[in-house]
């Protein structure tokens, strides 16, 4: 029987070792799903909790489960570091130099020498080679780094994107969102975040203003309004009564420093921040994504860390529930994040999660060295806890007290202090929900090299092929021809100006201004401003989606009509009414200076929007899933990807209770061994049959939800194995044990590989890439198109 099994194929994540006696370990193995109560690393610096979270993130990528995780050392980048050969040239790239000068060998060697620790190790720990190769193939690995261009940029502009109607619904949500994404900014210009503040008021009501109206909002657009909000009033004040104009002045001059930095660009260059796009590729491959943000300091962190959070809650409350562990959230490090006393802007949405994200499927993971500065009510809706060393009695009696909370007082908190005070390195104690007791176990070797923190110029050379992509996406956006001719018009205005005269226009043509500078000059290009209100309406798919069309379409004076496919997306929708003093106009095309052509071309915008404006959608036909209204592509994949991961464990769980006799009978075997173990005081048997029988057992107790080999009986065989002489060897009713052992094993083995097969079988049926997804279109009616306008829009250039 081989001593490597293919845990996944169980649906078992294999976290450690568990010591049965001095002679025998099992390897400790953990359903997936229970991740969906959540789970909580404990340990001082050197407990080995590092490499407990990323054993936990290894399992969840080969089991094709994305994670997002916030990585605010450095240390999770080191999943990128997987080398399936484990040569030394491999890691020679990776290795510090001072260490190989401390261990008195050459880099070659240094290089060589861990790679033999490392095959070693794995091998050693119930794994194969094998296994690397499976994880850097099982995932899209990603590092993004904030604020900096060392790794992937994200882009924070989408970040204030109004949430869904899910959170809308919801006030107490609302207001919870509200408030963390106040706080967060407030804390980046120092404010104090104080929720009773004006400064916090303000913002939270044109957040509120915005977010009601289903409207998004952009830093600029946010300073912009703090200077003329949409609202008169605060309250029952007015608002110059409550926040007056040089007040208000003040603060987005604050706010404004974060856009006048130069480095702030590198916060709104990259990919956006989308939770859908950071779970799944194309190809429906997982995502492990790592936001990396030991460069920042506080206050940026704590920014960036409460937006993603905000972003992850608002994600999760548009999907469906499930059953199955659909992903990922993960926190390196929660001190400042998560205090018992305080109320940090992260804190509220983390609380969120921890209450809500299992009815959606997702897991939290967070590990941190304090327990004393982390929120232990928040942290009663953790299901397992994994203990390591602990280096105060303050640290332990926090811990145990968490602890026996979350078993309902049912822990023996001596006994359990006893055994934290005697835990070595590598060693946790888990205490699972799902499980009964206790248990004491070793972490595995994991599959990626630990090297320490991962540097900028690490996350450079890790990062430097996506990086490259993206820039030449980037690069591929030239500049238009329309923009090439409006920089060459505005050097002619500045040669002439006195020729670029307001044209006149009937009065029931509207104009509207966009000005983006203070000058002594303004150079203003004309376009036509094209709004209108849709409405898609299908009762028998539940949809009524309304939105507004604003579109912008550049006018040259010598166009003779209107191309309605020339249209451009209007940046910024803060006109002006009035054109301000010294503003100079390009000249327009003869025929919109007449009102009759005005209506002709509202009425050709009409037809223009009914043939061409459509809802898209998407279906997938066998399992009569249709897409919602508001659900991208991504999220729809996403809940294909559910509803098969729940028909995935339905399939199992049938598994499981047919093979329920078969399990049974295994049980009784080895009941009917320990008695005629027991008939023989000095009885013999072979050691290494007993680690294998103690090998299958423990991932069938797993597999089966209960200990169907019991640890009991394993013990009592392991025991019953010793100090056999060579002439009980020989005697016939202790070879006829053996025998049995030997068979025994044989059952357990074919059982094992029976059931990887089957669920193998389930997981190819169930795969995504078996179900194709169908576009469709839900069409316009004429009716539902109203409120058209046509309008000029004279724009700074």
């Amino acid at each position: 029987m081989s001593s490597t099994i293919d845990y996944e194929k169980l649906k078992l994540f294999y976290i450690g070792k568990e010591k049965i006696d001095d002679e025998t370990t099992v390897p400790l193995v953990y359903k997936n799903k229970d991740l969906r109560t959540h789970a909580a690393i404990i340990g001082m610096t050197g407990s080995g909790k590092t490499g407990l979270g990323i054993s936990l993130l290894e399992e969840a990528a080969i089991d094709n489960i994305p994670s997002i995780i916030i990585d605010p050392k450095g240390d999770m980048g080191n999943l990128l570091l997987t080398f399936p050969n484990l040569k030394g040239e491999d890691f020679k790239p990776w290795i510090e130099e001072q260490d190989a000068i401390n261990n008195g060998v050459s880099i070659d060697q240094q290089a060589q020498n861990t790679a033999s620790m490392w095959e070693k190790g794995i091998t050693g720990d119930f794994q194969s080679k094998e296994r690397i190769a499976k994880l850097k193939n099982s995932a899209d690995f990603s590092i993004y780094t904030p604020g900096s261009t060392a790794g992937i940029p994200i882009s924070i502009l989408s970040s204030f994107k109004a949430p869904g109607k899910e959170i809308l619904e919801d006030h107490d949500l609302l207001t919870s969102l509200v408030n963390s994404t106040v706080s967060s900014l407030l804390s980046l210009v120092d404010i104090k975040n104080d929720s009773s503040s004006k400064e916090n008021i303000l913002l939270s009501s044109i957040f509120m203003n915005a977010y009601t109206k289903s409207k998004d909002l952009t830093l600029e657009e946010l300073i912009t309004l703090i200077v003329t909000p949409p609202f008169s009033k605060v309250g029952i004040f007015d608002l110059e009564t409550f926040f007056g104009q040089d007040d208000r002045l003040k603060l987005a001059l604050k706010l404004n420093t974060i856009i006048a930095n130069p480095s702030f660009k590198n916060w709104i260059e990259g990919e956006p921040l989308d939770i859908s796009n950071l779970l799944y590729d194309e190809n429906g491959k997982a995502k492990v994504s790592i936001f990396s943000i030991s460069h920042l300091d506080d206050a940026q962190r704590m920014f960036f860390v409460s937006l993603l959070l905000n972003q992850m809650v608002s994600w999760m409350r548009r999907q469906e529930g499930t059953s199955s562990l659909k992903a990922l959230l993960y926190m390196d490090e929660i001190f400042g994040y998560f205090p018992p006393s305080k109320n940090p802007p992260s804190k509220q949405p983390m609380l969120t999660l921890l209450k809500q994200a299992r009815s959606f499927g997702v897991g939290v993971i967070l590990s941190t060295q304090n327990p004393v500065d982390i929120d232990y009510k928040g942290l009663s809706n953790i299901g397992t806890w994994f203990i390591g060393r602990l280096q105060t009695k303050q640290d332990k009696d926090k811990v145990i007290d968490g602890l026996s909370s979350a078993s309902e007082g049912k822990v023996d908190k001596k006994e359990l202090l006893d055994t934290i005070s005697n835990l070595e390195k590598r060693t946790f104690i888990m205490k699972n929900i799902n499980d009964n007791g206790i248990k004491i176990f070793k972490t595995r070797w994991v599959l990626s090299y630990l090297k320490g923190p991962i540097s900028k110029d690490d996350i450079k050379k890790l990062m430097s092929e996506k990086i490259s992509k993206l820039k030449n996406k980037l690069q591929e956006k030239v500049l238009p021809s329309k923009q090439e001719k409006k920089v060459e018009q505005k050097a002619q205005v500045k040669s002439n100006s006195a020729d670029y005269i307001k044209p006149i226009l009937p009065n029931t043509i509207e104009q509207k201004y966009s000005y983006f500078s203070q000058s002594d000059e303004y150079s203003l290009q004309p376009y036509l401003l094209c709004t209108s209100s849709i409405n898609f309406v299908n009762t028998s798919k539940a949809i009524d989606k309304k939105e507004e069309i604003q579109c912008k379409i550049y006018l040259d004076k010598n166009i003779n009509e209107i191309d309605f496919n020339e249209k451009e997306e209007v940046q910024n929708d803060s006109f002006e009414e009035k054109n301000r003093t010294n503003s100079i106009f390009y000249e327009l095309p003869s025929f919109l200076q007449n009102e009759r052509e005005i209506k002709a071309i509202q009425k050709q915008f009409n037809n223009y929007i009914y043939r061409n404006e459509k809802l898209k959608l998407f279906k997938n036909s066998s399992l009569k899933i249709t897409s919602k209204q508001d659900e991208s592509l991504n999220d729809f994949k996403i809940r294909i990807q559910d509803r098969l991961n729940e028909k995935i464990d339905e399939e199992v769980e049938k598994l499981q209770k047919r093979f329920e006799k078969t399990e049974d009978s295994l049980e009784k075997k080895l009941d009917k061994l320990y008695v005629k173990l027991e008939k023989e005081k000095d009885q013999a048997a072979a050691k290494t049959t007993n680690t294998l029988i103690s090998i299958g057992s423990s991932i069938l107790g797993a597999f089966f939800g209960k200990s169907v080999l019991s640890k009991t009986n394993i013990g009592k065989v392991a025991r019953g194995a010793k100090g056999a002489s060579a002439i009980l060897k020989e005697r016939s009713d202790v070879k006829f044990v053996e025998e049995d052992i030997q068979n025994l094993s044989a059952e357990v083995q074919e059982l094992e590989e029976t059931l990887a097969l089957n669920i193998e079988e389930i997981n190819n049926e169930y795969s995504i890439s078996n179900y194709e997804i169908e576009e469709f279109n839900i069409n316009l009616r004429r009716k539902d198109i109203y409120n058209t306008k046509i309008e000029i829009l004279w724009e700074e250039i």
